[in-house]
């Protein structure tokens, strides 16, 4: 259950920003969600070359371009002037919205007219453009496809179209289809089912082998999985879009592995074992040729790395991973890198762990024996963003200095020369460049919007990116203050962290309302020390809430994130309880703080959150005066099956997990003014969840507040709708609360 990314977002947002001055004292709604006058800087999407000292951007106004820039002085050089290519007949240079070059930047990948899929997945008119012979070759005949990647040579093409994998010969425009069973809610190959790409965060489902010679890829057979059906309006009668979706305890895909030889024509099908009822949930090739393959077991307490003979298809298991709760598939849940580095010098590969109470970075040799373990402490290794093989160091950023904290940190394979690159306190997000001589660190704190920097690999700063002065200057004339972090021992003597923000001439000898925002989901922060916490558009909002005298403020229960598997894994099989009891405990700190009014607090939250908002209101005992809840999962049946049975296992094996803490099954006990949003082609958490939370409540004789955002999504935006989703809670807020 993830949230669309914040970068994406913003983009969409950039595009109807208007060059206007923010009003002074104020915070307004119109300011936050029509005028967007509050964006912090972005550092310019850019890919970096081959070469360190330069990165190249896509120029979309103006001079349409991709242009080449230099990280030391800044000049800039047209690569690829976009004008001038010829597309033919319904493309033009202004339809190009990405691109990507082979691996010796001689050729790229033009891709435009994308029609999004689901969160990650997409389908779009493709171009290869040759640097050296100013060729420009369309892909499958401007039909949209998808996934479409180079083979290492950069001498095919291959991608999927209708459920089928297909690779195109650049030199002679040859198409040779690979798989011919792909249909539409049946058979898949190449890409991934829904539930993959939402839980799992993977997509493309196929990979070159560094020969040329071999594609493996993924084939899922839906054939047994049950069908949602989403209404959408707008025609007289509204159509039905229907796809799979595997509810908890449901069917799965089947998913086996293939292995296509290019010069046979033949695929091999690799072993994965007998069990069809498990997750592939990575696919990589080693140097040597080996496909490397991550399978998890139904419950997904069990991984393995398993290496395949690209030639027979036989398999071995390297290495088996298994404990009480659940493995995760990414270093860190969310984090950007898999578990797994193979090395390309030598036989070793990286691999990390939580097997010592916290997540730590490990080297195993090809036997599939530990070496060594490389970091230690009582702190969680969050993510791995480069590994400099010539030199022995891996940089990554972890939890150490604070768990509201991240930090990058160099260390050597052998586990010594550990060093913090960064200084500044707050959150640093770390983007390497290709050679590793170089970074971006974009940072940030709870009190300032912080800077975007280019930095050497020994952390020095090399150049400023981007510095929010603007975003500064506008503050300065604003009545806002910055959140205070704040500890707080539970009944069960269980330490929480959390934020606070009072309004800006805040009086201790008087009483305020308290809204509460909490998240609270599996390995998740609302409380870190960044701008805004992630969100900068709801850090307005809460300032705006301030401004008219309340105060806002979140919690982290058990079960999110940085503070170790104890902590992070307590809420297993039990999902919503050990969380509602901490947020019901914050609420009852709050209530005995002299500047609170008892009385009148509030709790809100999106998706997870809504999940525990409801629970709050239900199992609060009259606590919470008001709550909101959007987008929230109301019984964890209606959910899929890797997020839920990954934390709860699944019904039929731990049908109380599921009952006890599902706010269907305790309408009867709701109390305080409540309202309910959802969007009605919410593919994520259905619409369902709310349609049965209202019969529940309604045959319990409750009264509440409802609003729903036809044909939106689980993000429930575009056009005006956020705006008017923000004027609807906090006309909610100020009347009920």
């Amino acid at each position: 259950m993830k949230k669309i990314p914040f970068i994406l977002f913003i983009l969409l947002l950039l595009l109807q920003l208007p060059n206007l001055q923010a009003q002074q004292g104020k915070v307004t709604l119109e300011d936050i969600w029509m005028r967007y006058r509050y964006l912090p800087d972005f550092a310019p999407v850019f890919r970096w070359m081959n070469d360190d000292n330069y990165y190249s951007t896509l120029v979309q106004r103006g001079q349409l371009a991709i242009v080449q820039n230099s990280i030391l002085d800044g000049k800039a050089e047209v690569l690829i002037d976009l004008a001038k290519l010829d597309f033919g007949e319904g493309f033009g240079a202004q339809d190009v919205s990405e691109y990507s070059f082979n691996s010796d930047e001689s050729k790229v990948l033009l891709v435009g007219k994308s029609e999004a899929i689901y969160r990650r997945s997409s389908k779009e008119v493709c171009y290869v453009y040759d640097r050296e012979s100013k060729k420009l070759d369309l892909l499958h005949e401007g039909k949209l496809i998808s996934n479409a990647s180079f083979s290492p040579d950069a001498s095919k093409i291959a991608y999927t179209y209708d459920n089928n994998l297909f690779y195109q010969e650049l030199n002679t425009g040859k198409h040779t289809q690979i798989t011919f069973d792909g249909s539409w809610n049946s058979i898949i190959n190449g890409s991934t089912d829904w539930v993959y790409e939402e839980e799992l965060s993977l997509v493309k489902a196929f990979e070159w082998a560094p020969d040329n010679r071999h594609i493996a890829f993924l084939r899922f057979d839906e054939s047994k999985v049950r069908e949602f059906s989403m209404a959408m309006y707008g025609d007289l009668y509204p159509e039905q879009y229907t796809f799979k979706y595997p509810k908890a305890g449901e069917a799965n895909s089947e998913v086996s592995v293939h292995i296509f030889s290019l010069e046979s024509g033949k695929s091999t099908l690799a072993d994965v074992g007998t069990d069809t009822d498990q997750y592939i949930a990575r696919m990589r090739w080693t140097e040597d040729g080996q496909l490397a393959l991550m399978r998890l077991n139904r419950l997904q307490n069990s991984l393995d790395v398993l290496l395949v003979d690209a030639s027979t298809g036989k398999s071995h298991v390297l290495l088996n991973e298994k404990n009480d709760t659940y493995q995760e598939v990414q270093v860190y849940h969310q984090s950007h890198a898999d578990r797994w580095t193979f090395l390309k010098n030598t036989q070793d590969f990286l691999w990390t762990s939580d097997r010592s109470g916290y997540n730590h970075i490990y080297m195993f040799g090809r036997d599939g024996k530990m070496k060594s373990q490389i970091t230690t402490g009582d702190f969680d290794v969050m993510d791995i963003v480069a590994v400099d093989e010539e030199n022995e160091s891996i940089y990554f950023v972890s939890s150490e200095k604070s768990p509201l904290e991240r930090h990058l940190y160099t260390i050597g394979f052998n586990g010594k020369k550990k060093k913090c690159l960064t200084e500044e306190k707050g959150t640093h997000q770390i983007t390497f460049s290709s050679a590793r001589n170089y970074f971006v660190d974009a940072y940030s704190s709870a009190a300032d919007p912080g800077r975007t920097v280019l930095r050497n690999n020994k952390g020095k700063e090399v150049k400023e990116i981007a510095n929010n002065e603007r975003l500064r200057k506008q503050m300065e004339n604003l009545a806002i203050k910055a959140p205070e972090f704040f500890k707080f021992k539970t009944s069960e003597n269980v330490s929480l962290n959390g934020w606070m923000i009072k309004p800006a001439d805040f009086d201790a000898s008087k009483k305020y309302p308290v809204l509460m925002f909490c998240y609270g989901g599996p390995a998740s922060q609302t409380v870190t020390d960044e701008w805004g916490s992630g969100r900068p558009f709801n850090y307005f909002w809460y300032q705006m809430l301030a401004q008219q005298g309340y105060i806002i403020v979140s919690v982290d229960n058990r079960g999110t994130g940085a503070r170790g598997s104890e902590f992070l894994k307590s809420t297993y099989a039990d999902l919503g309880r050990l969380e509602t009891i901490d947020q019901i405990e914050a609420g009852k700190y709050l209530q005995k703080q002299n500047y609170v009014d008892a009385g009148r607090i509030g709790i809100w939250g999106w998706s997870y959150g809504g999940y525990l908002t409801s629970l709050c209101m239900t199992k609060g005992d009259g606590l919470f005066k008001a709550g909101i809840a959007v987008a929230p999962v109301t019984n964890w049946r209606f959910y899929d099956t890797i997020y839920t049975e990954r934390f709860l296992k699944r019904p039929q094996e731990n049908a109380a997990g599921y009952d006890q803490n599902s706010p269907i099954n305790f309408a009867k006990d709701l109390q305080g003014e409540y309202l309910l949003v959802h969007g009605t082609a919410d593919d994520n958490v259905h619409y369902q969840n709310s349609i049965e939370w209202v019969n529940a409540l309604v045959n319990a004789n409750k009264q509440f507040d409802m609003f729903f955002y036809p044909n939106k999504n689980h993000g429930i935006f575009g056009g005006v709708t956020r705006y008017h989703l923000y004027k609807k809670m906090t006309d909610f807020i100020t009347e009920n609360l």
